[in-house]
């Protein structure tokens, strides 16, 4: 079978990429390797060079510059332009109902004001995407999502939850829209909410996600 490289964008903290690279290999039985766009190593390139053939799956809520720029960049330093590559794994509805998932996990009760809470991007594309994502979430649960951010643009999640408290909304819950602990992740903590959700992480939804983009890939090259 095709191997599937899996392409995070790297964290200093923690080994959660593994653990869903480690997730999708246990589910599917494909040779998965993984690299990192930033922060870490492997890198994109240095992994795709020792692969004759692969699809690349970007581990990513939302396509931005990583996804749309950095990664071809670093498949065409490897010689590995011609591997397909897929959309980003966001947003999708499955993905929101995971985030959905994390959030009853954490204690979400019906009628808690929600937020749903974004690393943030100078990138347009990516931010609304990040909205479409909420669009998703608001479905699901039928409320009003919001749209907070870990770093820019403006609102910032702990901002926003300040304004719905001062707004008189007894109780907020924050959905998290990230994949891996770290920074952002723990900004969102540290947000004021009643209730906060942890990062997606290898949530079945995830790894379904990321098989679901891979196999339509292999359908789209034998077409």
């Amino acid at each position: 079978m095709t191997p599937l490289l899996l392409v995070t964008h790297g964290t200093r903290s923690g080994d959660a990429a593994s653990d869903l690279a480690r997730a999708v290999a246990a589910r599917s039985g494909l040779d998965v390797r993984l690299a990192h766009a930033d922060v870490r190593a492997p890198t994109i390139a240095s992994v795709a060079a020792g692969l004759p053939h692969a699809v690349v799956v970007p581990a990513f809520l939302a396509a931005g510059y990583h996804v749309r720029r950095d990664l071809p960049a670093q498949l065409a330093a490897a010689g590995a332009s011609s591997f397909p590559v897929t959309p980003a794994i966001g947003p999708d509805p499955a993905l929101a109902e995971a985030a959905l998932d994390r959030l009853r996990e954490a204690g979400r009760r019906h009628g808690d004001a929600v937020v749903l809470a974004a690393a943030g991007s100078a990138d347009a594309v990516a931010l609304g995407q990040v909205r479409q994502a909420a669009r998703m979430l608001q479905a699901a649960t039928g409320r009003r999502v919001r749209v907070g951010f870990a770093a820019s643009p403006a609102p910032r999640v702990d901002a926003l939850v300040a304004g719905l408290r001062a707004a008189g909304e007894k109780r907020i819950a924050v959905a998290s829209w990230l994949l891996a602990p770290g920074v952002f992740a723990d900004r969102v903590a540290a947000c004021g909410a009643d209730v906060v959700g942890a990062p997606l992480g290898t949530h079945p939804a995830v790894v379904d996600t990321v098989l679901a983009r891979y196999e339509a890939a292999l359908a789209r090259s034998a077409a």
